[in-house]
């Protein structure tokens, strides 16, 4: 598959997650805020590497992706059926502390910054 098509299906197939996550109806999954920080498909597309960040933190994403991986069938059939893809690529999740990262560099920007107005 073509390196731009892989891209374009990877980028589908995270807003498709994303969007069937909100509608889950698992406790461990509702009502956190989860996001799909990037989705990795491989090259014949059978395959995707989902990565799940938290903004409560890692061990939130590690609950999450528990959950996550128990509906596994379903998340899959339902992409499968938004996108239309002749073959959907089994999904695996796993956590990811992107954003508690970017968070923690943003604060020591922000500490940067009041250090130098005093």
């Amino acid at each position: 598959m073509a390196g731009h098509r892989v891209d374009r299906v990877s980028e589908d197939i995270r807003r498709e997650i994303m969007a069937i996550v909100r509608e889950l109806k698992d406790p461990r999954v509702q009502d956190k805020l989860l996001t799909v920080a990037r989705v990795e498909v491989s090259s014949d597309a059978s395959y995707a590497k989902v990565y799940v960040s938290a903004m409560e933190g890692f061990d939130t994403a590690k609950t999450a992706v528990k959950a996550l991986t128990g509906a596994t069938g379903y998340i899959r059939r339902q992409v499968g059926q938004n996108l239309g893809l002749r073959k959907t690529p089994e999904l695996k999740f796993v956590a990811d502390d992107s954003i508690s990262h970017g968070m923690n560099i943003v604060r020591l920007m922000n500490d940067l910054h009041t250090d130098d107005a005093e």
